[in-house]
């Protein structure tokens, strides 16, 4: 696969501050910036994430990586098949998803090589990984921080259209599908980098954030809400597409975002076979079930008020 790498999003918000403090807390890291926006970064992944101001939330651009000019020049010619024009940049292209108007850019860029971590002692039936010592997940101080961006949710009203661009235009792999619903899609080794889902507008529904292991998941959820309730959506629980370990928060613009651990990894595509996931399949494997507010956010007839009633 010549691409390799969700790079990082740009989203728009109509509170910058008040949302760049909550992924402070969620354990991005801050940059400087003197434009209105605010960007973080993850320990592995770079700068990730950059909050615009916006009337109303939605995913404006996102990055991806490729290898070369070569794949730029063929994901360009297959994005002119498809009736779409790429802008030409010196080191990348850029080109806007027709259906929800969101910017993608490929660009080139060295693949990421993430630091290897020791894999976490667990004890089991006949097999004794840590002996005389409190497991690591109840002795860990310190604050949870992300490894790297891992996915990113588009609603689309238009699936078929938006899969095509992804898939067709700029080269992605489908992992695996829900029936009806959409698409695991992916531009690196991990199961999934993009979800396309449908929805009666374009919005966007989480971002997805590595995390080491299950204990992180459940510390970074769990110090998010010690004074903050109301930004619980959805977990403990574990995801059959991608099989991760996943809890959902809910930043002050409305966005989703996600602790995850424990993605499954695609590294030949001959190896994996996508499935067609019906009923809760689609949504989890265990874990409590979903909230209505997971399946169609509470401020979605606004933003499709807001979307209808724009010029």
């Amino acid at each position: 696969m010549s691409l390799h790498r969700l790079a990082s999003v740009v989203i728009g918000v109509p509170n910058v501050a008040e949302t760049a403090h909550y992924y402070e807390e969620f354990g991005l890291s801050p940059a400087e910036t003197s434009d209105g926006s605010a960007a973080f970064s993850t320990l592995d992944g770079g700068e990730q994430l950059r909050l615009v101001p916006a009337p109303s939330r939605r995913l404006v651009a996102l990055t991806i990586h490729a290898d070369d000019h070569e794949d730029l020049g063929r994901i360009t010619s297959r994005l002119a098949a498809l009736g779409i024009r790429a802008e030409q940049y010196p080191a990348g292209i850029g080109v806007v998803e027709p259906v929800t108007g969101t910017r993608a850019f490929v660009r080139i860029a060295p693949r990421l090589i993430q630091p290897a971590v020791r894999a976490t002692a667990y004890n089991g039936p006949g097999r004794v990984e840590r002996a005389g010592s409190r497991a690591p997940g109840v002795l860990r101080e310190t604050a949870v921080r992300p490894r790297k961006l891992g996915h990113v949710v588009l609603g689309t009203p238009d699936v078929e259209a938006t899969e095509r661009f992804f898939l067709e235009g700029l080269g992605f792999r489908l992992s695996d599908r829900i029936a009806g619903e959409g698409a695991f899609l992916r531009c690196s080794t991990d199961h999934h980098n993009v979800l396309v889902l449908r929805a009666p507008i374009p919005y966007l529904h989480h971002t997805s954030w590595q995390v080491d292991d299950v204990d992180e998941v459940g510390r970074g959820a769990m110090a998010m809400l010690e004074d903050h309730p109301e930004r619980h959506v959805w977990g403990l629980g574990r995801h059959h597409a991608g099989s991760n370990f996943f809890w959902y928060l809910m930043d002050p613009a409305g966005n989703f975002s996600e602790y995850y651990s424990d993605m499954d990894c695609i590294v030949e595509d001959q190896l994996w076979t996508p499935e067609t996931l019906e009923g809760a399949k689609g949504l989890f494997s265990w874990g409590p079930p979903p909230p209505p507010s997971f399946i169609k956010p509470e401020d979605l007839a606004a933003l499709m008020t807001g979307a209808h009633s724009a010029p």
